[in-house]
């Protein structure tokens, strides 16, 4: 099976749209106090994300998102914080125990070709991930199938990274596994979309 992500050497890394797994200890040159004032989780993602429902985080990293998420769907939620890097799961689940929010947050290992999951879920976040996706096409119609009918798919990719253009390719494989375009959000330096999977499949 082809995998949804594949490595490249220390040249190729910071070329533009270029497909590559972010080493975990690369998260903290992004994922740090300033991230959490410019990209606030529960802010950028309040309005999507509501008490009791199961999110799932797709590329959790140090699991920014993760615990915003679980912050907005309280105790009788539930994330799904989904890595293929083990070190990211347990930086997420000691941030989440800092916070006391290991109860709601949930790690989970992916593999590099199948996410290992079938739990559906009422909201999937991808965060500035798509862009490492070898298998992007892959990826995507796994997350739509967990997708519950009417929920939706928020995409963030980094606009200083991924062009437009690259962007735009990456919403044609989304609505090629059948997701519908939903909302634009506005999210300072970050390329992003609200994509919902149809509340009824075509011709059912």
């Amino acid at each position: 099976m082809k995998p949804f992500f594949r490595e490249v050497g220390v040249k190729e890394f910071f070329k533009p749209g270029g497909a590559h797994v972010c080493p975990w200890w690369l998260a903290y040159t992004f994922d740090n106090p300033l991230r959490r004032v410019i990209h606030p989780a529960e802010k950028i993602l309040g309005r999507y994300v509501s008490e009791g429902m199961t999110a799932l985080d797709v590329g959790c990293g140090f699991g920014h998102f993760a615990i915003g998420m679980a912050k907005l769907v309280k105790g009788s939620g539930r994330v799904i914080a989904l890595d293929i890097q083990e070190k990211m799961l347990e930086k997420t689940m000691a941030r989440a125990e800092k916070k006391g929010l290991s109860h709601i947050v949930r790690p989970h290992l992916a593999g590099t070709s199948d996410l290992n999951l079938t739990e559906p879920v009422d909201f999937a976040l991808a965060a500035n991930v798509l862009h490492e996706m070898a298998d992007l096409p892959g990826l995507v119609r796994q997350t739509a199938a967990l997708l519950k009918p009417g929920c939706c798919f928020y995409v963030m990719e980094p606009a200083g990274h991924v062009r437009a253009g690259r962007f735009a390719e990456q919403i044609d494989v989304c609505r090629s596994a059948g997701l519908i375009v939903e909302e634009r959000p506005q999210v300072l330096r970050e390329h992003c979309v609200l994509l919902r999977r149809p509340d009824r499949e075509a011709g059912k």
